[in-house]
């Protein structure tokens, strides 16, 4: 009696749908996600209150926006980039590597003068006569002012004042702004430029003053998701960054909501 060839066809189909739900499941992890420095804290604030909703804990990487933009452009795979400028994203745009339409700028920041908790100073930031006698034969800190967005920014606004040619022998430049905070906390260098959040995150430093937003350009975190995006999660982690929900997330730690 002949065999039934049904059977035999049943089982070739169920293989073909194994072998192609492999990669699927292979591919079903958190998101990776490549975020500036200065997202460090809020950052991993989203992170566990998107995994309180039920969700695998995104894996998070922290870095100088130039340093990951360079990594992306190089092939890193990722799902998210969150730069800390509008200029990182702009180079991984160019370089193709952004899924089209999930672009968006969803943080502002403020750029301040850092000091060391015990020091009571106040400095104004409108010209240069006050930061240049506060810091003296001091040194500054900065994120490199050639690349990384807060060295960037700090730049933009003491040239502003008219500051940036007498003291840019004086700057210690760090590889983020993460970086140029710890040389404050430290006490390597009396004052560093850098963002709001940051030395609110640190109880070893305080603000001693402001920069005006008119002095540098303004400061915007976009976020989107990279082509190389695998995990599932990826476009739905990032619809919760920019949601109410998520941005208030981010206003809890200083950051202002676009």
């Amino acid at each position: 009696m002949p065999v039934s060839p049904i059977p035999t066809r049943r089982w070739l189909l169920a293989a073909i749908v194994s072998a192609f739900a492999l990669p699927v499941h292979a591919a079903a992890r958190p998101p990776l996600v490549l975020a500036a420095a200065s997202l460090q804290e809020s950052m991993n604030a989203a992170a566990d209150a998107w995994a309180g909703l039920g969700h695998e804990r995104p894996v998070l990487s922290f870095a100088a926006s130039s340093a990951l933009a360079r990594q992306i452009r190089s092939g890193a795979p990722a799902d998210l980039f969150v730069s800390a400028d509008e200029p990182w994203m702009d180079a991984v745009q160019k370089a193709g590597a952004l899924a089209p339409g999930t672009r968006t700028a969803f943080l502002g920041n403020r750029l301040v003068l850092a000091a060391r908790a015990n020091d009571r100073r106040t400095v104004p930031l409108d010209r240069a006569g006050p930061l240049l006698a506060a810091i003296g034969q001091g040194r500054l800190a900065m994120a490199d002012p050639n690349a990384v967005p807060a060295g960037l920014y700090g730049k933009a606004a003491l040239q502003k004042i008219g500051a940036w040619d007498r003291l840019a022998p004086k700057v210690v430049r760090a590889e983020n702004v993460r970086a140029a905070l710890a040389l404050v906390e430290r006490g390597a260098a009396p004052f560093g430029i850098v963002y709001a959040t940051d030395a609110r995150a640190s109880t070893r430093v305080r603000i001693a003053g402001m920069f005006p937003a008119a002095s540098h350009p303004p400061i915007r975190y976009p976020v989107a998701r990279l082509k190389t995006a695998v995990s599932p999660d990826a476009e739905p982690f990032r619809r919760f960054l920019i949601s109410a929900r998520g941005k208030a997330i981010f206003a809890r730690y200083g950051f202002t909501p676009l």
